[in-house]
């Protein structure tokens, strides 16, 4: 287990939150008609904007909105229909909650139309290597940055950390040549995100290798693919297991999560972080 350590994450409009001696949960918020496990629920915007109202209800520090699918084959859309989804909603949410909104996107424009409507944070999926003016960005307006690991679109190495490190330090660089303040920094493995069954686990088991960065780290995990390989359920099914790789992950680093369920996961991250106390307290005495 690790110990506590707290962050403080800055984000646009003069907003930060502190990561690490409490977990943040950051929940999933999909305007689209084809995700994974969610698609089509949440399209209307009334429907969407009392979705992420509940959520934060629940527990969620962060609304996390995206607008096109990145689940493995789906069919790419314009930036203007993903801007035509999600801005709308920004809008909306805005006026209602204190809560901080992130958007899904790897695309510089939608970014740019999110933070200006209200949007904090940009959660990349390409880790500022697909469009790198989304670091510019950032620098320009303070905003936040969740900067994802990918093994979409090129070759990865063999060792799952090697490649963590080979991937996110490229990304690191990107951000410092735009002038971005580690402060406005974390970091996403990218459970998923053409890793298999077997690399998703072994990123698990070795998840405080990740530590060497120095920067809060988030967890992906929600309704994957390789928690239906483990305990042979479907996507809308997979919520207790994701809340066990929460509470796993909690205990090696990990800061922020980012889930469909904020409920059950809250739970199983208020166990972790009371564990994670209790041991400060004691001094990291295990025995």
């Amino acid at each position: 287990m690790t110990e506590l350590r707290s962050q403080s994450w800055h984000v646009a409009h003069g907003r930060s939150i502190d990561v690490g001696e409490h977990s943040v949960i950051m929940a999933i918020v999909n305007v689209t008609p084809d995700s994974f496990s969610d698609g089509g629920h949440y399209e209307a915007v009334d429907t969407a904007v009392a979705h992420a109202l509940a959520c934060v209800a629940e527990g969620a520090h962060i609304i996390d909105i995206g607008g096109e699918s990145t689940k493995p084959g789906a069919e790419s859309i314009s930036g203007t229909e993903e801007q035509g989804r999600i801005l709308p909603v920004i809008e909306a949410l805005r006026g209602k909650t204190d809560a901080l909104i992130s958007v899904d996107t790897y695309r510089a424009d939608t970014a740019r139309l999110a933070i200006g409507t209200g949007a904090h944070i940009v959660n990349d999926v390409f880790g500022l290597q697909r469009e790198p003016e989304i670091a510019d960005l950032a620098a320009q307006t303070g905003a936040g940055l969740c900067i994802m690991h990918t093994g979409r679109e090129r070759q990865k190495l063999d060792d799952v950390i090697d490649d963590q490190v080979l991937f996110l330090s490229r990304s690191l660089e990107i951000a410092d040549a735009a002038g971005v303040g580690r402060q406005h920094i974390v970091l996403d493995p990218g459970f998923g995100f053409a890793k298999d069954h077997e690399e998703n686990l072994e990123l698990m088991a070795r998840f405080t290798a990740l530590l060497r960065f120095e920067l809060p780290l988030l967890a992906g995990t929600s309704r994957k693919r390789f928690i239906g390989a483990v305990t042979g359920r479907d996507a809308p099914d997979r919520d207790v297991a994701t809340a066990a790789t929460s509470a796993i992950l909690r205990l090696q680093g990990a800061g922020v999560f980012r889930v469909h369920n904020v409920a059950i996961n809250r739970d199983a991250l208020a166990v972790a972080d009371a564990i994670l106390k209790t041991r400060a307290r004691l001094g990291g005495r295990t025995s």
